[in-house]
């Protein structure tokens, strides 16, 4: 979805009640309705649209300097009551600068990072049709190059749309639609967690570069983050073939009135390959002595990575077939209408995928498989295949359109369950009623001109759970144990069972219900909406793992015995006016959210206030369940001395400087059981947004403002200490003897304080957020002006996204997954779009 190009788009519908459950198993969490222009009876028209724009990080940590870094292991030291690693002379060297193959002071993001990355973006379309031929033509491609100096990331794309109608007869219409795109992406060989890992660590005392250009020593593993963001290491390209294409056939039943068919086949395609050619890099070193003849430093040159160059490849071929047909009947009778919908659905998916690895190339100068050495040469390769069989219904009916009523239903199949359980049946009911119609509301309340009344239920079913469940599997041991011998040479490959099957999985269930209304007034400026919504997600797949000891050994299933529920509201406020040449149009939404456990495996004999059953589901930042990493010490603050140390139960070897841990259970002793869940996870309760839509003649203005309300982060970085450098905003007004009444804690070094290596709320930020997400600001230039070029309309604008940001995280965005994750962007474009 994300690599579709923004001209082609039409609309956009969002479904998240029980109207979604048309669509089957794949809409247990709602459903994305996109749909691409088409084409139009009359004159082709041309219309290219052009796009250049800069970006650079919305927000990067901000480290320490060499001064305040070696001020802090000085701290390490007196703590252990070790005497300091470095003297105030030194220090001050470092802090003035004037000698940086001595002392530096290295900003590392500084280094590693250039002020702004360019990105573009083209698209040309063309679009017209007669009375029996529409079309909609288009072609683009964008780049994007990464933030990197001496980059060797970016991405390429290069795009194409056709969408053809024909007009058979009065009767039969045709369509054909095929998209395609082929993307291409480039990376060095070390990931992006850990170029960001390793800048979070990055000593300020170490050189990225030595003075006279040359790459310095590396923080770790030979990582230094100037080289291995650059070709230095290699590459590691991906190559993606995508081919989307669809068939329609539409028949109206001239003998029978308001009867028609649809048949539609889709048939995609996609080809990825991957080459990652991993080569040996160098940096330098200085022992602080050696000089060459010249009295200059004398670097060493030193390689790093791998001790010789290595190519690993792979090549995946993708493909999904979809096949429907559809019965559709309407009928009136007087101020009675009725519409009914009945079809049937298969879809079919294949996978294979084949991959090879050589090691001991001689040279870097040929990067092909067969110029490895044999030696640890491997090879694998799979395949896979899915289908889902589906049959469904939609009975509408209203009178007058005024009382709305529709009633759908869905029997999917899937190759995810066993034979006895592989259809699940799933309704849905909704029904609406135009209040603003009945006359009793157009004698009384006139002034609200509109108003409809709705609520629905609908449960949809949920199968993208990992496949087979209900079947023994076996596999390949991996590793030292992974060959036996028979007859003393023959070596066979050893398997084992992988799990133990519960052949009674079977569907996920999701029930949403929801309540609602929609209204207009003033003339229909002023809009309205608001809905309340209550979905139970029940048979959920977990693990019995709590409540199983692990010292029996087993290796439970996953069984349907999860449930977990979700309520909470959305709203819609919107106002548009216009004022001579002057419109506007303003609009506030809002959704509150929060789900809650309702049941699933708990360990026997835990303290209800450690209980996960009545909490949120446990959501990490990468979007993962982890229950244990949900209970938390409560900090309550920091010892300021030893009075205050001796003076409350603590952790052992507590000391002055350190944090608090609340005794929860009052027993005088700090241990696991004062440990708490929190009513907050990573994931936002109330998130919501701001349109403004502004125009005075041919000038306008957008902007859409977003926040997100109600998620904490476990702000937990790096090693650092002797391992790394530390964030100036833990630095500034820190414990330290001289500081005894701080609530921020004293110097740690890595994971060796309590306080680090024990999950507490020291570390919870407040994530919520507020920020500028889109502007634009735009000229429709004049049609007297442009006539004369050949021009129906030409369009020049600025836009910007995630401009502007209020929080209360020093360091990161608050959008972002991770602290070592490639960071989230703020974009500036200039662009025009041009028709003719």
């Amino acid at each position: 979805m994300e690599r579709l190009t923004a001209d082609d788009i039409e609309s956009i519908s969002v479904l998240k009640d029980a109207s979604a459950a048309i669509y089957g198993a794949q809409a247990a969490n709602g459903v994305i309705l996109i749909t691409t222009k088409r084409g139009n009876t009359g004159a082709a028209e041309v219309t290219v649209t052009y796009n250049e724009g800069i970006s650079q990080p919305t927000v990067l940590p901000k480290a320490t300097d060499a001064a305040t870094y070696l001020t802090m292991l000085n701290e390490i030291n007196m703590y252990a009551g070790q005497p300091a690693r470095y003297s105030e002379e030194e220090i001050q060297h470092y802090r003035a600068g004037n000698d940086p193959w001595n002392y530096p002071n290295t900003d590392w993001f500084a280094e590693t990072f250039k002020t702004f990355a360019s990105q573009r973006k083209v698209n040309a379309s063309i679009r017209g049709g007669q009375d029996k031929f529409n079309y909609y033509v288009s072609a683009g491609g964008n780049y994007q190059d990464a933030i990197y100096k001496n980059s060797a990331t970016y991405y390429k794309q290069t795009n194409f749309r056709g969408n053809i109608d024909g007009k058979i007869n009065d009767y039969i219409k045709v369509g054909f639609d095929i998209s395609g795109r082929m993307e291409n992406q480039n990376y060095p060989t070390i990931s992006a967690g850990s170029i960001f890992s390793m800048l979070m660590r990055g000593k300020p005392n170490l050189p990225a570069y030595w003075p006279n250009g040359l790459p310095g020593p590396d923080i770790a593993e030979g990582l230094n983050p100037v080289a291995i963001t650059t070709n230095m290491t290699g590459y590691d390209k991906k190559t993606s073939n995508i081919l989307e294409s669809r068939a329609t056939l539409d028949i109206i039943i001239p003998w029978v009135k308001g009867l028609s068919l649809s048949f539609n086949y889709s048939y995609d395609k996609y080809f990825i390959n991957q080459k990652r050619w991993r080569t040996p890099w160098y940096l330098y070193i200085w022992d602080g002595e050696s000089y060459d003849t010249n009295g200059e430093p004398l670097l060493t040159e030193s390689k790093r990575g791998y001790s010789s160059p290595e190519l690993w490849q792979s090549s995946q071929e993708k493909s999904r077939t979809t096949i429907n047909g559809l019965l559709n009947y309407e009928k009136s009778f007087g101020d009675h209408n009725t519409k009914v919908l009945v079809g049937v659905e298969r879809i079919t998916g294949f996978d294979a995928a084949i991959e090879a690895e050589r090691k001991y190339f001689i040279s870097t100068s040929l990067d092909e498989l067969f110029a490895g050495g044999d030696l640890e040469k491997t090879n694998t390769g799979s395949s896979s295949v899915s289908k889902r069989q589906n049959f469904f219904g939609r009975i509408n009916y209203d009178f007058k359109s005024k009382y709305l009523l529709e009633f759908l239903w869905r029997v999917d199949g899937s190759y995810i369950f066993p034979s006895d359980k592989r259809y699940g049946f799933f309704p849905g009911v909704s029904a609406g009623w135009r209040i603003s119609e009945e006359n009793f509301w157009k004698n009384s309340l006139s002034f609200i001109n509109y108003m409809k009344l709705r609520a629905s239920w609908g449960q949809t079913g949920n199968d993208r759970i990992t496949a087979y469940q209900f079947m023994s599997s076996y596999g390949f041991i991996e590793g030292d144990a992974a060959t036996y011998v028979f007859n003393l040479s023959t070596q066979n490959k050893v398997m084992q069972e992988l799990r133990i099957p519960n052949p009674n999985v079977t569907w996920e269930v999701a029930n949403q219900s929801n309540i609602g209304f929609d209204g207009q007034t003033l003339g229909g400026k002023l809009t309205f909406s608001a809905e309340y919504f209550y979905n139970v997600r029940s048979n959920i797949l977990w693990m019995r793992n709590a409540s199983v000891p692990a010292s029996t050994g087993l290796t439970l299933p996953r069984e349907n015995i999860g449930k977990v529920s979700n309520r909470g509201f959305e709203f819609q406020l919107g106002y548009a006016d216009q004022t001579g040449d002057f419109s506007y149009a303003v609009s506030v939404n809002g959704g509150y959210s929060k789900n809650k456990i309702d049941y699933w495996d708990e360990t026997p004999g835990v303290p209800d206030y450690q209980k996960t059953t009545g909490y949120p589901m446990p959501i990490d930042l990468d979007n993962t369940i982890n229950t244990s990493n949900a209970l938390y010490y409560r900090a309550i603050g920091i010892f300021r001395d030893q009075a205050a140390v001796d003076a409350y139960p603590h952790w052992a070897n507590a000391m002055p400087g350190d944090v608090i841990f609340e005794d929860v259970n009052n027993d005088g002793v700090i241990d696991g059981l004062d440990r708490v869940r929190i009513d907050k996870t990573v994931i936002p309760t109330f998130t919501g947004g701001i349109n403004i839509d502004l125009a005075y003649k041919n000038v306008y203005a957008t902007a859409f403002f977003q926040w997100a309300t109600g998620a904490i982060r476990y702000r937990y970085y790096e090693m650092q200490g002797e391992a790394g450098n530390y964030l100036q905003s833990d630095a500034d007004g820190r414990w330290t003897p001289d500081n005894i009444d701080s609530q921020k804690a004293r110097t740690w070094n890595r994971y060796g304080e309590y306080w680090r290596n024990q999950r507490n709320t020291y570390w919870l930020q407040n994530n919520d957020y507020m920020r500028l997400k889109n502007l634009e600001i735009g000229y429709n230039v004049p049609r007297s002006i442009i006539k004369s070029a050949g021009l129906k309309a030409l369009r020049i604008y600025l836009s910007g996204m995630n401009l502007v940001t209020f929080d209360k995280i020093p360091d990161f965005d608050p959008e972002t997954t991770s602290p070592t994750s490639y960071p989230l962007n703020r974009v500036y474009n200039v662009g025009l779009n041009l028709t003719f």
